[in-house]
């Protein structure tokens, strides 16, 4: 049975020990980066790999679509905003970035498996991948800790982030073709629940 790819676009001092740096940043970019470029010369299809919705065989997809693309011009509109937002989560974080991160990929991951679309017209598989539902979980985070943290930094932060990405929240809407809304969505609203939980527990 064939399969439809539902990817995830994106709408047109001193170091401090406390914090994993750039590097790990870089890190990700390069994996997902490598998987693309296994994906496209050997070939190897590895987008099937990604979140198949409500079904066994997606479960294994929560944890690494994000790494997954449908094209060059996917991931390289992804790794533009999952730098800048990342950035901005990395220095905020410190070493909890690397659980933000993970609690925001199993979320947006786990609602995609649980919302997603699971088939398109022709009754074919819809595979869900790409990076934007983390990308989502962190603009969404950025937002959170900006609306409940009672900082005036975080609210300079969030007007930031929204003057400059603001655009991102018309990509949550429901969406005909091969654009992962359903992953937006969900990556959105675990973003602002996790930052409004690290803003209120802190």
């Amino acid at each position: 049975m064939s399969h439809e790819v539902a990817v995830e676009v994106m709408p047109p001092g001193r170091k401090q020990i406390d914090k994993p740096g750039c590097g790990l940043l870089i890190a990700m970019v390069v994996a997902a980066w490598a998987v693309e470029f296994l994906d496209v010369v050997l070939p190897m299809d590895l987008d099937r790999y990604g979140i198949y919705p409500r079904q066994l065989k997606g479960i294994p997809g929560i944890f690494v679509s994000p790494w997954l693309h449908g094209d060059w011009s996917h991931l390289i509109a992804n790794t533009l905003t999952f730098f800048g937002l990342g950035y901005v989560v990395l220095l905020a974080e410190g070493r909890r970035f690397i659980s933000t991160t993970l609690s925001l990929v199993v979320a947006s991951g786990l609602g995609t498996w649980l919302i997603g679309r699971a088939t398109n017209s022709m009754g074919g598989d819809v595979v869900h991948i790409g990076a934007s539902g983390l990308i989502y979980g962190y603009f969404g985070y950025i937002l959170g800790r900006a609306i409940w943290e009672r900082r005036a930094s975080w609210m300079v932060i969030g007007i930031v982030v929204g003057i400059i990405y603001g655009g991102m929240i018309w990509g949550v809407l429901p969406a005909k073709g091969f654009v992962s809304w359903e992953a937006h969505l969900t990556g959105l609203l675990a973003g602002v629940w996790l930052g409004r939980e690290h803003a209120v527990g802190r």
